[in-house]
Formats: C-alpha cells, structure tokens, sequence
C-alpha cells in the first residue's frame, strides 16, 4: 500500500470549516481527489471552489453525519461518482459543553453522541467495504485531546471522544487480525484555533437556548488563550501523519503535555485539572 495521496479519492466530513477545510485544502495541494461535505452548504461551498483552486477535483454533498441513511447513501454517491475511495476523514463534530452534569439537558448528550460518536460510526461502517475494495485503504477518526484528558462542563464532548477512541482502536485490531488492506489513525487536536468555541454558543441559541454569562466568558477565553495553532498547521500535521502511516497523532504541544501528564499521574490529574479551570474561568467554572 501506498501512503501518498496523490491520485487518491478522500473523503472530508465537516469540511465547511476550521479543521477539515484546512485537511480539504492540505489534500489538495498534494493532488488527491476530494469528497467535501458538511451540514453549513454555504461554508462547504467555500471549501470546494477554494479546493479547485488548488487544482483538486472535487465532489461535494451536504451531510449531517448523524443521519445513519444519508451517510450510507453518500458513500454510494461518492463511490459511483469516483469508482473508488481509498480514505475517509471523519473529523465533523461540535462542543456539546458549557454546563456541568447536572445543568446539562438531554438533548445535549444526545446531539453531542449522534454527531461526534455515530457521525464517525456512520462514516467508517458506510465506507469501510469501499475502502477494503480499494486494496489501499485508511481510515482517519478525529478525537480531542479530550479523549483522553476529561475537564468540567465537557461531559458530552468528552464522552463522545473517549469513545471515539476506543472505537478507532478497536477497528485497527480488528483490520490487523483480518490483514485487511486499510490502515487506521486516530487524531488528537489539541487547542487549535477554529471557531468551534463561538459555533457551540450560536447552537445554544439555535436550540432555543440562553447562554449564560459564564459560558459566553468561557467561549472568549478558549479563543484568546487556548485555540492556538492555527488550523493550517494543524492540517499539515495531520496529512503528513496520515502519508507517514502513523497510527496515533497528538497535535499540538499541548495535546503532547496532556497524555504524558494523564500517563503519568493518572490520579491526579483531575485535581490539576480542575485547578486549572478555576484559574481560567474562576471557582464557578
């Protein structure tokens, strides 16, 4: 199997914006065939005329990935439309965060799940057969760094993260006992600077929700200080992780600072942790 991506068909879920147009327009530049989509048409359609600027052919679809039938449905579209599909780039997800247990709704948990968790269920189980077909496949899930380092008032984010990564993990295990021709990596973004903070506030709104003072403070100070890297970087690195066959990537210095202090002092984390958020967002944080 090849690792380049030139010349091959890959598939980019929430490609309208932050880190997957950046992965888009990354692939581009390297000479893959591109499949764009994302729920926001407007911002996907930005992604795509940017992308054939870049020389890139591209196919776009909107997609809200918790639809199990419209994923199933596009994959079929997009492995007619190229014949193939060697890559999958399951990145689309929101914040599901800004309240604790006990303040969060349901429909939090369960929108949080559907896209973050299902969406990359959905996409891996619709194009996995695809994948397989192409005899040089890969499969890349986007997690956090909070899939592995949980913090207050992301219960849902980091739920569906974690899980992520015990789903992503699970499927290398099992291609690599079937000596299947797809190769798996799992990402772990550290603050990298998209607007996903801002975005999970206008879906508050959008639910018919007030954000409160604390959660509007808390959406400025993760972009002020804790959405640093900008996402091309972070694209580049993912792109050059995915050509170097790397099964794990943690992006960023600070994703690198969180597993080594969750590796090493796995019980005493939490306290740090929440230090920590009192330092930012004060004792209510």
């Amino acid at each position: 199997m090849s690792n380049s991506v030139r010349g091959k068909v890959a598939v980019v879920t929430g490609a309208g914006a932050g880190i997957g147009r950046q992965v888009a327009f990354e692939l581009a530049k390297r000479g893959a065939r591109l499949a764009v989509s994302d729920i926001d048409d407007g911002g996907l359609g930005e992604t795509a005329d940017r992308a054939r600027a870049l020389g890139a052919e591209v196919h776009t679809a909107p997609l809200d990935v918790a639809d199990r039938a419209a994923v199933e449905s596009y994959a079929k579209t997009v492995a007619a439309h190229y014949g193939v599909v060697h890559q999958i780039y399951n990145n689309a997800g929101i914040t599901g965060g800004g309240r604790t247990v006990l303040e969060t709704d349901w429909d939090v948990y369960d929108r949080t799940l559907a896209v973050n968790l299902f969406g990359v269920i959905h996409g891996t189980k619709a194009f996995l057969p695809h994948l397989i077909a192409s005899g040089d496949g890969h499969v890349v899930n986007v997690s956090s760094v909070n899939g592995y380092l949980a913090q207050p008032t992301l219960s849902a984010y980091c739920a569906s993260k974690f899980a992520v990564r015990g789903f992503t993990e699970t499927l290398r295990t099992e291609l690599l006992t079937g000596r299947l021709p797809v190769r798996v990596t799992l990402v772990h973004p550290g603050g990298v600077k998209t607007n996903i903070a801002t975005v999970g506030l206008s879906q508050a709104r959008d639910r018919g929700l007030v954000p409160t003072a604390s959660e509007v403070d808390r959406a400025r100070v993760y972009n002020d200080k804790l959405l640093k890297m900008p996402a091309e970087q972070a694209a580049r690195v993912i792109v050059d992780g995915v050509e170097a066959g790397a099964p794990r990537m943690r992006v960023g210095s600070d994703a690198r600072t969180a597993d080594r202090l969750v590796r090493l002092l796995p019980g005493l984390y939490p306290k740090l942790t929440a230090a920590f958020e009192r330092k930012l967002f004060g004792a209510a944080g």
